[in-house]
């Protein structure tokens, strides 16, 4: 609070105290309940107003003062602890009900909660782990470094800003009050430390601001359901009796600081991003009404914002985790060294500082976890340069991973004691581990039961025997102790989370997931030995049942695509082809409703009844969309996988509408697919399959009106495509090919197409607001009405272009070839047309061109007859054989601009600049 107080100021302000009587009645109350005595509001009232005094703001002093009377109680019993026997023993009823009262008071069950979930000295076990570091004897807060971060502006990082420590950021927020209505949102990919960072600070602020600010730390998987009033899903979320009081975030004498950790976790019925959307809307409004005392920090993925960013609330305050520098990964090694010695340490150094360390384990030392793994890897001799021979990022970390479940079942515990605490070998586990993986990710509540796990596993005729055998010899549930041991831990005590498991990490939980179904794309493409044909061992029937069995869940994460593909890297002789075409097989009949519509045998049916038995509450269409969906982005990763590979970039080619020209070629498909997807909610296509449509093959498809708002569509080949009315806004477009395609009335705002082809392509009526066009090749396109306001078209090629009635205010057009484009009725205000090409463009009409930069713009025979350009920058502009007929040129400026038989009648040349 920063506020001295002097002792003689202090004595003589609450001198006055003392000259207050008490009767009995009243000594008894300022025992049993001070703050509620006369005493205590006595106290109150002095300390409020010697606070204010000192400049301290009203609702701060009133808040210190609650708190205060409330711990008076403690120098009570200090007092009390001076008197003779005798006395004690005449208020010992008193005492006791001075004790009964304050077990039941809101700052006692406040302190409470901050001792068992916010102190790294909780008494419960369960919370004891989560400050235990994976596998290690030693806690978070000995190992712990203060991360930094970078501010973002609508997830772009802030040109011209300096990184940024992110607890001092987080602290300086929290002192500003013009910030009060601002929620503080972190996000960072996995590993980066968003949940280590979470538990240091709500410890901090407990130390430290407490109870200026009171942390409340809410795992957001933890939430079993969400309310219309996020009151109540805070109260629900907490579970402590001081939320039980109606006022309790109205109550004056609290002021909490939320932390809401994972929004990526989140997950609603129907596995969409509509519920991640609804959930940060309500946390944004209840933070920007008047009068909101608390304060909220959310972190989690950015991945989990993927097609909703520009439907997020406005008043979001973002910045990114970044990756360790040196100085970081320095301290960090500090603190290594004294847990495990200085030459450990110094050796590990020395390992990711080697001239002959790859570039990708360098670059993943820098990002916490990994940099944990590879440092005890490392410790424990396992860890060797050649390990990571030509590893791309994504191989790179299968390994560190493959590597530490290796190192957790055979180095960390020998597998004699593997087999003495569980009754499984190492294989067992690895099995059982994998099921963990998937049924965690299918939940998508990142816990699950042990029940779930082994209904699961005695599918199987080996893992069921194997359970068996375990169950004989323990005596007891034998999974219980096996995912006890292993990067698995209690999940929070709840009615709906007893008998449940987590991972000590989600990226292990993915990573387990890939594997598992990475074993099943295996033996999808294994050939019966024992039959003369080239016979798989999976027919077609049992395939598409695994498929419906693996992946209707939800939708596949960018994060286990990416390990998936990279372990089906590292397997030898992998038949790909076939797996494409056992794919696409299915994709075909998934797409002529074959499942949907099987009978007697119904595939999503079944499904869907497996799921509600695993208290996962997926409808029918739901759990027939996601299978088709995923199949699909397998087939998209595939062919982008293979695209620039000589051997089958001719045979794995996924066309989701079949190929242009052939007989099965249907330019409306995907339309349907998207429409049959959106059926569950609008834009869950676009959630789930846009990430992977990079490089699709999209020619001649028929896409009017469709929803994909942040689409990863850069490379795509979109040309002649049916885009009209297509909400586009923030999709990647890079690069893409939309020649001749028909963007008209379509959404593209904030999209970037920097270096997309656009020839001949019909963008009319187009929103392309804050777009980036950057070396887009926009030749003969019709743009006719298109709003470019503050786009970004700079050397982009608009030879012939039409431009006419377009909005191109403040737009940077510097560098561009407008030459021959028609920019007739166009509004160019305050546009930059900086070293633009304007050689024979026609701007007749009223065009309006005020404060205009054409600074070293060449508009050699340029037709500017009527138009607007007040105030206009021609420096150095090149205008030979212009025609500046009936021209408002007031206040323009005109030096060294080359006018050789430029054509000037009737123009204004008021204030006119021709130096």
């Amino acid at each position: 609070m920063n506020a001295e107080i002097p002792g003689w100021e202090a004595q003589h302000q609450f001198s006055k105290l003392g000259e207050l009587e008490l009767d009995n009645n009243q000594a008894d109350k300022a025992l049993t309940s001070f703050p509620d005595s006369i005493l205590g509001q006595a106290l109150n009232y002095h300390l409020s107003t010697y606070l204010e005094g000192k400049g301290i703001e009203q609702n701060i002093a009133f808040l210190v003062t609650g708190w205060v009377a409330w711990d008076t109680y403690k120098q009570i019993e200090q007092l009390l602890s001076y008197e003779r026997e005798n006395v004690l023993q005449s208020l010992s009823l008193t005492i006791s009900a001075a004790q009964e009262i304050r077990k039941v008071q809101k700052y006692a069950s406040i302190e409470s909660y901050l001792i068992e979930n916010i102190s790294p000295t909780p008494k419960e076990p369960i919370l004891i782990e989560r400050w235990k570091v994976i596998g290690e004897d030693f806690t978070i807060p000995e190992i712990y470094v203060s991360l930094e971060a970078q501010l973002l502006d609508s997830n772009k990082l802030k040109e011209n800003k300096a990184i940024v420590n992110l607890e001092n950021w987080v602290k300086e927020q929290l002192n500003k009050p013009e910030k009060n209505r601002q929620v503080m949102f972190i996000q960072a990919g996995p590993g980066r430390g968003k949940s280590v960072f979470c538990k240091m600070f709500a410890n901090w602020v407990r130390e430290h601001l407490h109870p200026i600010w009171t942390p409340i730390l809410i795992r957001l998987r933890d939430i079993d359901t969400f309310e219309p009033n996020i009151e109540n899903t805070l109260r629900a979320a907490v579970r402590e009796n001081f939320t039980n009081c109606d006022d309790w975030l109205s109550d004056r004498k609290t002021r909490y600081l939320f932390i809401l950790d994972g929004f990526d976790e989140l997950r609603f019925e129907g596995r969409t991003a509509k519920g991640i959307e609804d959930f940060l809307q309500q946390v944004g409004n209840y933070q920007a009404q008047t009068g909101c005392r608390h304060r909220f920090i959310v972190t989690g993925r950015e991945s989990a914002l993927h097609g909703i960013e520009n439907r997020i609330p406005t008043n979001l305050n973002r910045l990114e985790i970044a990756l360790m520098d040196d100085e970081l990964q320095n301290q960090w090694l500090e603190k290594w060294s004294r847990l495990f010695g200085q030459d450990k340490a110094e050796e590990f150094q020395k390992f990711i500082e080697a001239v002959n360390c790859p570039v990708r384990v360098y670059e993943l030392a820098r990002e916490p976890l990994l940099l944990y793994l590879l440092a005890a890897m490392h410790r424990d001799n396992i860890l060797t340069i050649e390990m990571f021979d030509d590893a791309n990022d994504a191989q790179a970390k299968i390994i560190i991973y493959q590597e530490t479940l290796d190192w957790v079942l055979t180095k960390q515990r020998p597998e004699k004691l593997n087999q003495e605490l569980t009754e499984f070998d190492t294989e067992d586990l690895r099995l059982i581990l994998t099921e963990a993986g998937l049924c965690i990710t299918q939940s998508g509540k990142e816990w699950t039961s042990i029940k779930t796990i082994e209904e699961r596993l005695k599918s199987e005729k080996s893992a069921r025997e194997m359970l068996e055998k375990a169950k004989q010899n323990l005596g007891e549930n034998p999974l219980r102790n096996a995912l006890a041991a292993f990067y698995l831990r209690p999940a929070k005590a709840t009615e709906s989370t007893e008998g449940a498991v987590e991972f000590i990490h989600k990226s292990f939980g993915e990573f387990l997931c890939a594997q598992k179904i990475t074993e099943n794309l295996k033996k999808w493409v294994r050939l019966d030995s024992e039959s003369r044909r080239d016979r798989f061992i999976i027919d077609d029937d049992k395939l598409s049942e695994e498929i419906y069995d693996l992946l209707s869940y939800g939708g596949l994460t960018p994060e286990i695509v990416e390990y998936l593909m990279a372990l089906l890297d590292s397997e030898k002789q992998f038949n790909y082809l076939k797996l494409f075409e056992r794919l696409e097989y299915f994709y075909q009949d998934w797409c002529r409703g074959k499942f949907i519509n099987g009978s007697p045998n119904n595939l999503p049916l079944n499904q869907m009844q497996k799921f509600r038995t695993a208290n996962i509450l997926l409808d029918l269409r739901q759990v027939d969309i996601y299978a088709g969906l995923n199949v699909m982005i397998l087939l998209l990763e595939l062919y982008r996988y293979f695209h620039n590979n000589d051997e089958f970039r001719d045979k794995i080619i996924f066309y989701p509408c079949g190929k242009v020209g052939s007989n099965n070629f249907d330019n409306q498909l995907l339309l349907r697919i998207i429409g049959y997807s959106n059926s569950v909610t609008v834009g869950i296509f676009s959630e789930t399959v846009g990430n992977f449509l990079l490089g699709a093959s999209l020619e001649g498809v028929y896409l009017a009106g469709v929803h994909l708002a942040g689409a990863s569509l850069d490379r795509a080949n979109l040309s002649q495509a049916n885009l009209k009315g297509a909400y586009l806004s923030e999709a990647n477009l890079e690069l893409a090919n939309l020649k001749s395609a028909n963007l008209s009335g379509a959404n593209l705002s904030e999209a970037s197409l920097a270096f997309a082809d656009l020839e001949d392509a019909n963008l009319q009526g187009a929103n392309l607001s804050k777009a980036s066009l950057v070396y887009a090749d926009l030749k003969d396109a019709n743009l006719q009405g298109v709003y470019l306001e503050d786009a970004s078209i700079s050397e982009a090629n608009l030879l012939r272009a039409n431009l006419e009635g377009a909005n191109l205010q403040g737009a940077n057009l510097q560098g561009a070839n407008l030459s021959g484009a028609s920019l007739e009725d166009a509004n160019l205000q305050g546009a930059n047309l900086e070293g633009a090409y304007l050689g024979r463009t026609s701007f007749d009409n009223e065009v309006y061109l005020e404060g205009a930069n054409f600074k070293g713009a060449n508009l050699t025979k340029v037709t500017l007859s009527g138009a607007y350009l007040e105030g206009a920058n021609f420096t150095r502009a090149n205008l030979e054989g212009a025609c500046f007929l009936r021209f408002d040129l007031s206040e323009a400026k005109l030096d060294e601009a080359y006018l050789d038989e430029a054509y000037l009648e009737g123009i204004n040349i008021k204030s006119i600049d021709l130096d």
